[in-house]
């Protein structure tokens, strides 16, 4: 994707550079859906495996509905109706829910599935499965999870130096979904120096919306002082956004809400680029415009580098309902 120049303000007037996209991705808006619809379909409760995303105003706005949300499912009532979450869940989960006899609802990312689908694939056909991703990350869990005994974890370059694979001829590699775009790019470079057969998916792991968010940011970062990423402290996508950022040269923050500003961080700053990550709703965004322009900044320019129209459908076990 070309990255299109623009040009930072020079006036006398503070300027706002608005991303688009930004916010709720596809699999976002699925899980947020399904929570709330098995809510207004069965009446609370209805119990929620970890997040249903990584946004703590989400969950808060949901539990406020009649949503609980437990770590694990020795927490939820045998028989009552559970639903995963949109990082997905290892086969082990899936056995626990079957024993408990739970009305499962898997609001699982199709993204996701993807990967755990590639992971068996892989393994039944014998290769050993290099994970690129952050070890203590749900969706990470869930995708060791389908075959560990033939997957192994790689966080950084130094991880794989560090490898050793019972057959360096036959590897495959996977990502999880909300990587940084570049940082992926240099372990797997590595990885291919290392192995020289190894081979990856057809297709990216990385999401359609956390790669368009990063070359957003990219995108402007000549042209801002500053960078502000709204979004949860737990958000995989919304922290490699920051880290985009700062690799840019931007002074790049993560914050929850307006209420994380700090306003010293707009001392000296001509011009500012916001975006939200993947899991952040768009009232957090509009909510800090408002504060930032009670700062001064009252140019508004919004830069939509791709037009996202991706859309999932809804878990058969809610449509079959639903019917």
């Amino acid at each position: 994707m070309p990255l299109q120049p623009f040009a930072p303000n020079r006036g006398a007037d503070k300027k706002i550079f608005l991303l688009k996209p930004r916010g709720f991705c596809a699999g976002v808006v699925r899980a947020i859906d399904v929570v709330k619809i098995a809510l207004d379909l069965y009446g609370p409760p209805v119990y929620v495996r970890k997040e249903i995303v990584h946004n703590k105003h989400v969950v808060e706005e949901l539990r406020a509905a009649g949503a609980v949300f437990v770590e694990e499912l020795d927490e939820v009532p045998e028989g009552a109706r559970t639903i995963y979450s949109a990082h997905g869940v290892a086969p082990s989960v899936r056995v626990q829910a079957r024993e408990r006899n739970l009305e499962v609802i898997d609001a699982t990312c199709p993204l996701v599935t993807k990967v755990h689908l590639e992971a068996v694939r892989f393994a039944r056909d014998g290769y050993s499965i290099v994970l690129i991703g952050h070890k203590d990350h749900d969706e990470v869990i869930g995708t060791l999870g389908e075959v560990p005994e033939r997957s192994f974890l790689v966080e950084t370059v130094e991880d794989v130096d560090n490898l050793r694979l019972p057959d360096p001829a036959r590897v495959r590699y996977l990502t999880q979904t909300t990587l940084s775009l570049d940082e992926t790019r240099d372990i797997i470079e590595r990885l291919k120096q290392r192995f020289p057969l190894i081979q990856g998916p057809h297709s990216q792991d990385i999401c359609y919306a956390t790669e368009n968010r990063q070359m957003a940011v990219k995108a402007i970062s000549e042209c801002v002082d500053l960078l502000l990423v709204v979004g949860s402290q737990n958000s995989s996508n919304s922290k490699r956004l920051v880290e985009v950022g700062g690799n840019a040269g931007v002074r790049s923050f993560l914050v929850n809400d307006r209420g994380d500003i700090d306003p010293a961080w707009l001392e000296g700053v001509r011009n500012v680029g916001v975006t939200a990550g993947a899991s952040a709703p768009e009232h957090l965004v509009q909510e800090l415009m408002e504060f930032l322009r009670d700062s001064g900044f009252n140019v508004l320019e919004e830069i939509e580098l791709v037009d996202e129209d991706v859309r999932f459908s809804l878990p058969s076990e809610l449509v079959v309902t639903i019917r």
